[in-house]
This record gives structure tokens, sequence and C-alpha cells, in this order.
């Protein structure tokens, strides 16, 4: 394995090992949807480190309410039963159409520096797609293929977000990044077969509410899964790493 993917698993285990998770490092970990034969689910941990939290522990402060599934000729709820590690949906994703979870309810948080107090709220969010077909954007911070291949568009609030950074991965910890441009573009080569998740994040600054809460500021992520049919033969996955500790 590559030595910057050990020493970022060394890391970020370490940091959340000793509660610095509780003070906010919640950015610094992903929702994502993945499918089997059956079923799609959605997962919390990081995909490219092969962590998935679990419960009992850090997936318990997810609800996991909303959760949509798209197609060409319309939309529809779709449930999110919770399991030991993920929490696992009614349908799945077949050519053209698409998944969308957000979660809308984890717990925010308050830092103090200089005596000021910052109240922050993390909305994450998750996409699965069954092909590269163009998709139109619907999170709030949306990342979406446009139809060429390897190429996607972030957006926020419904506009191209430029100069966001996007990063790439797949489950042996290979990956890459690429920053957007003036309309939202960004490519990624896609050399292996199997999933790739990708993931964006954006902080708006701007104070406002959110589900009844008030913050200073709104920390966003969102990640796209999708399946490259060809290519390489993909590496394997490292150890799986165990789930965290709860501090709070």
């Amino acid at each position: 394995m590559h030595i910057a993917t050990i020493a970022r698993r060394g890391a970020l285990s370490a940091a959340l090992l000793a509660g610095v998770f509780a003070a906010g490092t919640a950015s610094a970990h992903q929702i994502w949807l993945q499918q089997d034969g059956k079923s799609a689910s959605v997962y919390f941990g990081e995909f490219g480190d092969n962590l998935r939290e679990a419960s009992p522990g850090l997936l318990d402060k997810f609800s996991i309410r909303n959760v949509t599934w798209i197609s060409p000729s319309g939309s529809k709820p779709l449930q999110a039963s919770k399991t030991a590690g993920a929490f696992v949906l009614n349908g799945k994703v077949a050519a053209g159409e698409s998944i969308i979870a957000e979660e809308r309810h984890y717990p925010s948080w308050e830092e103090k520096k200089d005596g000021k107090a910052t109240r922050t709220v993390w909305i994450p969010a998750a996409r699965l797609v069954a092909d590269g077909k163009a998709q139109a954007a619907a999170l709030t911070l949306d990342l979406v293929p446009t139809g060429t291949a390897g190429q996607f568009q972030v957006s926020y609030q419904g506009k191209p977000l430029a100069q966001a950074k996007v990063n790439a991965v797949v489950q042996s910890g290979w990956g890459k990044e690429a920053w957007s441009d003036a309309q939202g573009l960004v490519s990624f080569p896609l050399p292996w077969q199997g999933t790739y998740v990708l993931e964006v994040q954006h902080t708006d600054k701007q104070a406002g509410q959110h589900e009844g809460v008030a913050y200073d500021k709104a920390m966003y992520v969102t990640t796209l899964s999708l399946v490259q049919p060809q290519g390489v033969a993909p590496l394997p996955a490292g150890p799986a790493l165990p789930p965290s500790k709860d501090h709070d």
C-alpha cells in the first residue's frame, strides 16, 4: 500500500481515538452509497481507508430520513433501515437512475476562540449512479456526471461551483484530486475497474437556520458513487479499520 495512505490511516485513527472527532472532525468523514445485487446502502466513515463506522457507535448519530430514488420518469422516497454497519435502503439504481441521500439532523457543535462562540452545522450527502449518463443537480451541494466519460459537475444551491476541490478514490487507497472550472466541471481518469467514490466539500460562512438550528457556518460534504465496468483489475482493499469510539 502507498506510504501516504498508511500515514493517513494512522493519523486519522489517532485523531479519532484521542477524542478529536467530538470537536468537529466529522468533516473528515463522509457518507457514501453502495449497492449489491439486492439493494443500496448508506455507509459512514472513509471509503478510501476501508473504514465503516458501526452501531453501537458513531453510526448512531445518524437518522438518514431523506433518501430519494430518481429516474427519468420521476422520483420517490426510499426508506432506510439501520443495521450494525449501514443504513439499508428499500431500492437500488439501474441505468439512467440515481439515489440521493442527505443527513439533515447530525448534531451541530460550538467552538470558542478568543472569547467568541461559533456554531457549525455539518450536512453530509451522497449520490449513487448506475452509469455516466447526465444527471440533474438535486442536493444543496451536488456532484453529478455530465454524460461525458470521466467528467462531472459541481453545483451549490443549483448553480455551478468553481474552484471546488474534488477527490476521487477507490477502496485500495488510490486517489486523484482536481479542481472545478468556472462552469463547475471537473474531469478524472478512471483507470481501475470497480467502485469509485468522489467527494467535494464546501463551507458557507453565511449565518442561517438549518432544521430549526441557528448557525454561524455550514459545512457541506457530498459524495458521488459509481462503478467503472472497464479498466485495470482493482488492487485489493487494505485491512478494514476498526470503528471509531464515540467520545461525546
